[in-house]
């Protein structure tokens, strides 16, 4: 079984800010904002909603697919992909713009500030969902607004069931736009903030939006996250990791998560404390795609922190 992992191609400047932004940002100023952090450590990774969760559902032992657009300074990319066993058969590149850039500020909070150019990823709508690549499972994460309306309304289309994962690109879409993606989606994944402007938008709560989905996922950061699914909410605490060093990407670690056990028809308790232990993982190194483990390693930290296996 095949995964298609729709979304965005990215290098993410990394700065980390060795305070706290509250501590820099006057509440009673903000409509003439004008700071400056200083960032001692900067570091550039491979990045993107589409290739962080690739990377992690491999490192899981799946087979995912990528599916984005990149420019035409792709290649250090390609061949990091192509190390790493992802293939980049579903990537189209763009000669005349720029793969995505993040340049991602953090303080020692953990709170994250974030500048994006989309470059390439304006034209994911050039791609189309694959027929014949196997694929059983996708996902739709945040891209280029008309790329995520497109492949939403193909996977529906051809049957395969997905998962909506809006992320940062839910500010795009108006109430009548993300119902549309509801009523499209198998599975639903949001953090808490999405969650509540998910809710504003489209004027349903959050039980009303379960009942459209397979399963709505709510995540809630330490606190663990929330699976709305088959008429009741089970609450899946968070494993723990054995440092936290950076944030970025934690999200797409646990969305590979989901994907795992979607792919291997697992219960939804173990499915969401898959999903999170990727992300404890993940937030222990720094970047989206530096870190390693065998399935045996996370097997036995699965059971460390959960008392049972999968």
């Amino acid at each position: 079984m095949s995964a298609l992992i729709c979304g965005s191609m990215a290098y993410d400047t990394i700065m980390v800010f060795h305070d706290k932004f509250e501590n820099h940002i006057l509440p009673e100023k903000v409509h003439i904002l004008n700071v400056s952090f200083l960032v001692p450590v900067m570091r550039r990774e491979y990045g993107g909603c589409a290739g962080n969760i690739a990377f992690n559902l491999k490192l899981l032992g799946e087979k995912a697919l990528i599916m984005a657009t990149v420019g035409h300074d792709f290649e250090p990319y390609a061949q990091w992909l192509g190390q790493n066993g992802l293939s980049s058969e579903y990537i189209k590149v763009q000669d005349n713009s720029y793969t995505g850039q993040a340049y991602i500020t953090t303080d020692e909070a953990g709170n994250q500030i974030t500048a994006f150019h989309p470059g390439a990823m304006n034209y994911s709508h050039l791609n189309s969902i694959p027929t014949d690549g196997g694929i059983r499972i996708g996902i739709v994460s945040p891209d280029g607004k008309d790329g995520m309306l497109l492949h939403a309304k193909q996977f529906k289309e051809l049957d395969i069931p997905f998962i909506f994962d809006p992320g940062q690109g839910m500010p795009m879409f108006n109430g009548d736009e993300l119902l549309q993606f509801i009523e499209q989606a198998t599975w639903l994944t949001l953090n808490d903030y999405e969650s509540e402007l998910m809710q504003e938008r489209t004027g349903l709560s959050l039980e009303e939006i379960a009942k459209k989905v397979d399963a709505l996922i709510i995540t809630l950061g330490a606190q663990g996250s929330k699976i709305y699914a088959d008429g009741e909410c089970i609450y899946v605490r968070a494993a723990k990791p054995k440092s936290i060093v950076d944030p970025t990407g934690c999200g797409d670690a646990y969305r590979a998560g989901l994907l795992y056990g979607l792919m291997n028809g697992l219960p939804w308790e173990t499915t969401g404390r898959i999903a999170s232990l990727m992300g404890a993982i993940k937030i222990e190194h720094n970047g989206t795609q530096n870190h390693s483990f065998s399935m045996e390693d996370f097997q036995q930290r699965y059971f460390e922190n959960f008392g049972t296996s999968f």
